[in-house]
């Protein structure tokens, strides 16, 4: 598996984990362990998104990522295209 994919693999991991424990925390806000357990998915997830950003490009758009010059969206494969996933 490349290194690209596993990446994005362990991005769409933590991702679920932190839609999962935001239902969970609107339910049950004041439970420290789940708001502890987001928090700790969240800085993990912010890591990973920045590092495949700066490795493969950007993950999404609209004001929610930045992007080198020139403007790349459109050159590369958009991580839900198969070509993301070439090993």
């Amino acid at each position: 598996m490349s290194d690209r994919k596993k990446l994005l693999n362990k991005i769409r991991q933590l991702e679920f984990a932190a839609v999962d424990l935001n239902l969970y925390l609107d339910n049950f806000p004041n439970n420290r362990d789940a708001l502890s357990a987001y928090n700790k998915y969240t800085k993990q997830l912010i890591c990973l998104k920045k590092e495949y950003e700066d490795n493969y490009g950007l993950l999404t758009n609209f004001g929610s990522s930045t992007s080198k010059y020139p403007w790349s969206w459109i050159n590369d494969p958009w991580p839900w295209e198969p070509e993301a996933y070439r090993e």
